[in-house]
């Protein structure tokens, strides 16, 4: 069996790369290609927290893989997502590597975020703010700030401190992101915005978006509100990976969309399109430059599976990773 480290697959993965195996797992899953049963999870209610256990079988990858991955909210010392990914040969069950799978769902949500913006945000969009200072934050910045057009990353956050910290971490790196006084202005400036947060109660506003405007949402919780107000949510183009996994109860579900369903400001319905969906030309996405568009994300399996096929498949031609006998 091959292991592979963080740091070995950081130094293996092309965020452009897999922004396109993203795309090609994400049709796959609208076309219904796919084999994906609901996420499961046991609940760490003292923390807060849970552990998720995620397979997906994405014949196109030749990929048969698992994730078990842990939400504690609470973390500060250590991330909130923390991740392993065991990778199965699809013609014999046989395990054939074990990769850290806390890079990995770092990596492919915000390669979700960059598809989604490719496919939604409008014509000459240039500013994106992304809310919040953890990984995915960072992560988010890293993928939105190879696209097209996209010239200026703002980073805002509840902790100035914070955000001017990942604001020069960033900046060192090349990534061409500055410091937000605050959210609000942040937002209001932004033709693009990323939520990246835990947040129990919405970090965003309605009022504060500029007609035009895209989003992407990947923050994740089992209760509270979410990042999102119930506004934003009924006024967007709304489209998500999966409506099934979206729409399901925890620990699948958006809690936001559950939450305005349960208020009667939207129903099923609202849902617009899946992103495969849409990057197959099934169904339109945007169709006015004032037209308000939202891509929620919960994270799905075949995500997962498609960035460890590809992480292990450059392993293999580099010879990376470590061997191991079980």
């Amino acid at each position: 069996m091959l292991v592979l480290s963080a740091a070995e697959i950081e130094a293996l993965l092309d965020l452009d790369a897999l922004t396109d195996a993203v795309e090609a797992a994400m049709i796959d899953l609208s076309a219904s290609r796919v084999s994906m049963p609901p996420r499961v999870a046991a609940l760490v209610p003292e923390q807060e927290a849970l552990l998720a256990a995620m397979p997906a079988h994405l014949p196109s990858a030749g990929a048969l893989s698992a994730k078990l991955v842990t939400l504690f909210p609470r973390n500060r010392d250590c991330p909130t997502h923390q991740a392993l990914i065991c990778c199965f040969d699809p013609a014999t069950g046989t395990p054939v590597a074990l990769m850290d799978g806390t890079s990995v769902t770092a990596a492919r949500t915000a390669a979700g975020s960059a598809l989604a913006t490719r496919l939604l945000a409008r014509p000459g969009a240039s500013q994106v703010t992304v809310i919040g200072t953890g990984v995915q934050a960072g992560v988010h910045a890293r993928a939105l700030a190879r696209l097209p057009g996209v010239h200026t990353i703002r980073i805002a956050g509840r902790d100035p401190g914070q955000a001017q910290a990942l604001a020069a971490e960033l900046a060192a790196a090349g990534v061409p992101a500055q410091a937000a006084g605050s959210v609000e202005e942040a937002v209001r400036s932004a033709d693009i915005v990323c939520t990246t947060t835990h947040a129990a109660h919405p970090v965003l506003r309605r009022d504060w978006l500029r007609p035009g405007t895209h989003i992407n949402s990947v923050g994740y919780n089992t209760s509270g509100e979410g990042e999102l107000d119930t506004a934003t949510i009924k006024d967007a183009l709304l489209v998500v990976e999966s409506r099934a996994s979206a729409l399901a109860p925890p620990p699948s579900g958006a809690v936001e969309l559950n939450r305005a369903i349960e208020a009667h400001a939207i129903d099923a319905s609202h849902v617009a399109a899946e992103i495969g969906e849409i990057a197959a030309g099934a169904v339109p996405g945007r169709t006015s430059d004032t037209q308000l568009t939202l891509y929620k994300s919960v994270g799905v399996a075949v995500q997962d599976a498609a960035a460890a096929a590809l992480i292990l498949t450059t392993a293999q031609q580099r010879g990376a990773g470590t061997l191991v006998t079980i």
